[in-house]
């Protein structure tokens, strides 16, 4: 058989996501072969077919080979499934434990030991994964307050959580570890963002004493002229967050024309980037002026 036949045959036989040592143990492949053919590692010992888009569901697939009984893909990891893909491939996969079981993980996990109670997690995609609603409770506890709406924006956007659901869950949430964090993010929950970045800016302004309206469809004389991504109508100001597509292609004359017609019905235009988002105190101060003249 020739080399590329051979190699041909190896991954017919390893397809997906695999252990390197149980394929060893198999037969299906040698050392030599795990080492020298084109296996992305995934995690400690586990590799997967190069041909598989490169995500963060799929470093997850590789951890779940890896989970001690009773563990389970949660949090920002888990959100991946439920409408909130925001976790880059390289990111930490988070895993809630049982607190009995002592499992720390290879240096690719972030474990969670907490309680988890019959039902808090589901198969789904042939993995244990915690459901919308204790995915949720986790993403909340355990992220930061910008990244924790953001993703609870977009599984309410997907219809996996609602924030009726979310409320209640905060409401009988007493004792429970993470409460404080939950009942302080819930409230800031908004299904009309349509973006993580946009929902970030969002909490940043609202926690800034800030009352901007998402997603705001602006009118003149009774005619649409843009939805802008955050509002304040009453001084004609729009916030628009533009990530990299906003600079490709027809993008940019298209934006243009957009802020134009913007400006012809009075409105101002501040626009926000992601460099802007990193210098948080200069981009409110912007802000701030502009509507001081108004």
């Amino acid at each position: 058989m020739g080399q590329a036949a051979a190699v041909t045959a190896v991954r017919r036989l390893m397809p997906g996501v695999f252990v390197g040592s149980a394929a060893v143990a198999e037969g299906f492949l040698t050392r030599g072969q795990l080492r020298k053919r084109s296996y992305r590692r995934l995690t400690q010992g586990v590799y997967a077919d190069p041909g598989l888009p490169f995500d963060h569901r799929l470093r997850c697939r590789g951890v779940a080979l890896l989970l001690p009984a009773g563990a389970a893909i949660g949090g920002q990891s888990a959100a991946a499934w439920y409408g909130a893909p925001f976790a880059g491939p390289t990111d930490a996969v988070t895993v809630v434990c049982p607190e009995e079981v002592r499992w720390r993980g290879p240096r690719e996990v972030r474990v969670h030991h907490t309680v988890l109670q019959p039902g808090d997690v589901i198969p789904v995609d042939d993995l244990p994964i915690t459901t919308p609603l204790r995915t949720a409770w986790d993403v909340m506890a355990l992220e930061p307050l910008t990244t924790a709406v953001a993703a609870l924006d977009a599984m309410v956007r997907a219809e996996e959580v609602s924030v009726a659901d979310l409320v209640a869950m905060a409401d009988h949430g007493a004792g429970r570890w993470g409460v404080s964090r939950v009942r302080r993010a819930v409230p800031l929950v908004e299904p009309r963002a349509e973006s993580a970045p946009e929902s970030r800016l969002r909490v940043v302004l609202v926690l800034a004493g800030l009352q901007p309206v998402p997603q705001f469809e602006v009118l003149e004389r009774g005619r649409f002229v843009a939805r802008v991504d955050l509002a304040f109508p009453d001084v004609r100001l729009a916030i628009e967050y533009e990530g990299a597509h906003h600079f490709v292609g027809d993008q940019i004359a298209q934006d243009d024309e957009r802020l134009e017609r913007l400006r012809m019905a009075g409105w101002r235009v501040i626009r926000v980037s992601a460099a802007d988002m990193r210098d948080l105190e200069a981009l409110l101060a912007r802000i701030r002026s502009a509507l001081a003249k108004a």
